[in-house]
């Protein structure tokens, strides 16, 4: 199950549960749409694999036991520990490649 991480990990800006600018990668690792495109360059700085929009779990327990309410999004906050350049020189290195080849 997905932790869905609270916020991103570049620029720290929240992304809460049913935020639609939150993105992914296989890892989990979770940065905001704008980090993705601009600084990112949809490489993500930890696995170099590529982003997914992040899905947005439901708030409304349809079936027993699923929902936000009872599997809560996790409040842990987690940073990169790279530079603003150092994440940047990492995605230009491999941006060049296509996503499903990395």
């Amino acid at each position: 199950m997905l932790e869905i991480r609270p916020n991103c990990e570049a620029c720290d800006k929240d992304l809460p549960a049913d935020s639609a600018q939150a993105m992914i990668c296989s890892y989990e690792c979770t940065f905001c749409q704008p980090c993705v495109e601009t600084k990112l360059l949809d490489v993500c700085p930890n696995c170099g694999g590529a982003f997914s929009p992040r899905p947005i779990r439901p708030q409304t327990e349809r079936r027993a036991g699923v929902s936000l309410t009872r599997q809560p999004a996790s409040d842990k906050r987690v940073n990169t520990a790279y530079s603003e350049s150092e994440l940047k020189a990492f995605a230009e290195q491999f941006q060049h490649i296509p996503a499903g080849e990395r």
